[in-house]
């Protein structure tokens, strides 16, 4: 747990820390629904250097990206072997009975690979360099016009908020168990895989617990304090665009310029 890096915030000083957290998910949004329609190596070649260079603006160590890649390097795995094992097509590489992996099936393994590490590295910096309060009020900002159609944005936006909150309270919490459990003698990483799953029981019942009952005391504690809607509150830090975000909204033109002009060579 303490290697999950994607969804906590990591204090710096890069230029992505000064930026609105409005242009981050934006920019977000737009780099990931492009990488899913990118066809070709050159496009994910141009997408890998504007990634490179977001990394570089948070002035981060390399080492606390792969940290945040190893957690799912399992589920990687797992897509390109489905990739490699049940893609069509000709000519084929290798065949030993029923499965056989061919050329296509190798280049959208290599594809695959590819479009889930950039993705990861981009919402990594997204939750790296923007603390969850700032997501919270982002997305209620940029959700506003929603509200024409009746819809609870502030609302919406309080449980992003309290979500992203527990989100290290629950880990914390998760590890506090784990270290009890062993300490009474349980292990959770050796026997059986039915023994392991078995052991996981004691893990999850008195977290739940746990969770259920912070909820109760949050809600609890909003009540006597008079809260009765998110609408209409003032907050502390108020939002607002600069030098930094007009350039980086120049910098995600030019990448989605270019990446569409890249997407029509094969």
């Amino acid at each position: 747990m303490n290697n999950l890096v994607i969804g906590q915030f990591v204090p710096g000083s890069g230029i992505l820390y000064r930026m609105d957290p409005r242009t981050k998910i934006l920019m977000t949004i737009v780099y990931v629904f492009l990488l899913v329609f990118a066809n070709s190596w050159v496009t994910y070649l141009w997408s890998a250097i504007f990634l490179v260079a977001a990394l570089l603006l948070t002035k981060q160590g390399l080492g606390l990206y792969w940290r945040g890649i190893k957690p799912i390097l399992w589920l990687i795995l797992f897509t390109v072997v489905l990739q490699l094992l049940f893609s069509g097509g000709t000519p084929v590489l290798f065949q030993w009975g029923a499965i056989k992996v061919t050329e296509p099936g190798l280049i959208n393994a290599i594809y695959v690979i590819v479009r889930f590490v950039l993705i990861v590295l981009m919402s990594t910096i997204l939750t790296i360099t923007t603390p969850p309060t700032a997501i919270a009020s982002a997305i209620e900002s940029l959700l506003k016009p929603l509200k024409a159609i009746k819809v609870p944005v502030a609302e919406l936006a309080l449980m992003l908020s309290i979500a992203l909150r527990f989100v290290p309270l629950l880990m914390g919490e998760t590890d506090k168990i784990m270290k009890a459990q062993k300490s009474r003698g349980m292990s959770l990483s050796t026997g059986s895989l039915m023994k392991r799953a078995k052991a996981v029981i004691p893990l999850l019942v008195p977290l739940f617990v746990g969770a259920l009952q912070r909820a109760l005391d949050l809600a609890n504690a909003m009540e006597v304090r008079g809260f009765e809607s998110a609408e209409g509150r003032t907050r502390y830090r108020e939002l607002s665009y600069g030098r930094d975000d007009t350039l980086a909204f120049v910098a995600i033109a030019v990448f989605a310029i270019g990446f569409l002009a890249l997407s029509f060579i094969k």
